[in-house]
C-alpha cells in the first residue's frame, strides 16, 4: 500500500494511503503517546480542518483514526486549561471552556455525519473524548486489549461528548451503568453495547490496512461501507483470540436491578450490595467502589441524562451537552475533580456534598439550563 504523508501538526500525523482502485484512504493518527493521546485544542482543530477536506476530497473514499502507539487509542481530553480557566473565575462559564467543548462537539458531529466510512481502531485505552471520536466512526473495531470507559464521574463531569445520545441506546439499564460507575469495558463488553461494531486481534491492524488497499473502492458510499464492513466480519471469523464473554451481557438482569428507580434508592443499593456477591464478580465490585466515591452531583447527572431517552436529535444533543458541559465547570464539582485526579494527584476530591440526598433539589435542573438563547448558542448552526 503507497503512503503519502499529506500534512502534520503537532499532535496529529495525516496521510494518505494508496489503493488498487486508484482510490486514497485518509489516516489521521493521534500522535501524543506519552500521555496517550489524550485530545487537546489544536488536535481538535487538526482533526476538523483535515476531515473537513478529506469529506469534498472524491479521491477520499475513507478514512482511518488510529492511536500512536500500543497503549492507547485517546484517553479523553486533555481539560488542564479548562480547569486553570475555572479556578481564575470561579463560577462563571469561561471562553476556555466554550471553546474546547463547542470544538470538541463539532468534531464528533461531523464525524456522526461523515458520508464516507471512517473506521476507528479502537485498541488500548480508549476514555471520554476518545469515546466521542469512536462513536462518530462508523466502522468502530475493538480489540482484545481495549479498555473502553466514560470516567466522568471521578473528575465532576458527566458523560457528554453524545453520551446523552448513545448510551440511552444500549441494552437495557447498561448506559446508566457505564455513566455512574465509569466501568471498563473490554472488547466484549464494548461490543455487546454497540460501541464497538466490530472485533479484532491487536495483531491484525496491518492485515486490515493491507486488504483495504485491496478492496474494489467506487464512488457509491453506501457501497464503500457495506464492503468495508463484509471484510472486516470475515476477518474477525479468524480471529487468533476471539471475543470473550462479556460480563454486561452475562449480568444484564443484575445491572438493570441495580440501576432501577430513583437516584437515592439506587446509591442505597449499591451500598448495600452483598459482599458475597462483589467477592464472586470483581468487576462489580470496582465498579461500585468508583460509583460511591464519585462526584454526587455528578452522579445526579448522569441519572437525569438517562431520562432523557432517545428522541433527541444528535443536534439537539450536542447543544445541550454543550450547556451542561460549560455549567459542570462554573457551578459544580469539576474544577475540585480534575485538581484529586489531574493535577494535585491526591486522589481524594472534596465534593460540594457528601451525598446524593443532600444535593439541593434544584441544582441538577439548573445546571441543565443552557446559558444561551436559541439565537446566540455557540452551536446554533449545528443541524
Amino acid at each position: 500500500m503507497a503512503t503519502t504523508t499529506t500534512e502534520n501538526s503537532n499532535s496529529v500525523v495525516f496521510q494518505t494511503l494508496g489503493t488498487a482502485s486508484g482510490k486514497h484512504i485518509g489516516v489521521a493518527t493521534l500522535n501524543i503517546e506519552k500521555a496517550l493521546n489524550a485530545l487537546n485544542i489544536e488536535m481538535v482543530q487538526a482533526l476538523t480542518s483535515q476531515l473537513t477536506a478529506w469529506r469534498s476530497d472524491n479521491n477520499i473514499v475513507a478514512v482511518v483514526l488510529d492511536g500512536a502507539g500500543e497503549k492507547a487509542f485517546c484517553a479523553g481530553g486533555d481539560v488542564r486549561a479548562i480547569y486553570h480557566a475555572a479556578l481564575a473565575t470561579p463560577g462563571e462559564v469561561t471562553a476556555q471552556a466554550t471553546d474546547f467543548f463547542k470544538q470538541e462537539y463539532q468534531l464528533d458531529y461531523l464525524l456522526h455525519t461523515f458520508a464516507k466510512p471512517v473506521l476507528v481502531w479502537g485498541d488500548g485505552i480508549v476514555m471520554g473524548g476518545g469515546l466521542g471520536l469512536m462513536a462518530g466512526a462508523s466502522h468502530r473495531v475493538v480489540t482484545e486489549h481495549s479498555r473502553i470507559a466514560m470516567p466522568e464521574v471521578t473528575i465532576g463531569l458527566y458523560p457528554d461528548v453524545g453520551g446523552s445520545y448513545f448510551l440511552n441506546r444500549m441494552p437495557g439499564k447498561t448506559g446508566l451503568f457505564l455513566g455512574m460507575t465509569a466501568y471498563n469495558m473490554n472488547g466484549a463488553d464494548a461490543h455487546y453495547v454497540g460501541i464497538g461494531n466490530h472485533y479484532l486481534n491487536r495483531d491484525d491492524k496491518e492485515l486490515l490496512f493491507d486488504a483495504m488497499a485491496t478492496l474494489a473502492w467506487a464512488d457509491d458510499k453506501a457501497f464503500n461501507h457495506e464492503m468495508l464492513h463484509a471484510l472486516i466480519d470475515d476477518m474477525q471469523l479468524e480471529c487468533d483470540t476471539p471475543l470473550a464473554p462479556s460480563q454486561l451481557e452475562t449480568h444484564q438482569v443484575l445491572i438493570d436491578d441495580l440501576m432501577d428507580g430513583e437516584l437515592t434508592a439506587i446509591v442505597a443499593r449499591v451500598s448495600a450490595l452483598d459482599d458475597t456477591l462483589k467477592q464472586a464478580q470483581p468487576w462489580l465490585a470496582k465498579a461500585c467502589k468508583v460509583m460511591l466515591a464519585g462526584s454526587p452531583i455528578s452522579l445526579a447527572l448522569v441519572h437525569q441524562q438517562s431520562q432523557l431517552g432517545t428522541e433527541m436529535s444528535l443536534a439537539d444533543v450536542f447543544k445541550f451537552e454543550l450547556g451542561l458541559s460549560v455549567n459542570c465547570c462554573a457551578k459544580a464539582d469539576f474544577a475540585e475533580g480534575v485538581r484529586a485526579l489531574l493535577i494535585d494527584k491526591d486522589r481524594n476530591p472534596k465534593w460540594l456534598f457528601s451525598n446524593v440526598a443532600s444535593i439541593p433539589s434544584d441544582l441538577v435542573s439548573s445546571l441543565m439550563i443552557s446559558p444561551w438563547d436559541e439565537s446566540d448558542h455557540p452551536l446554533r448552526d449545528m443541524l
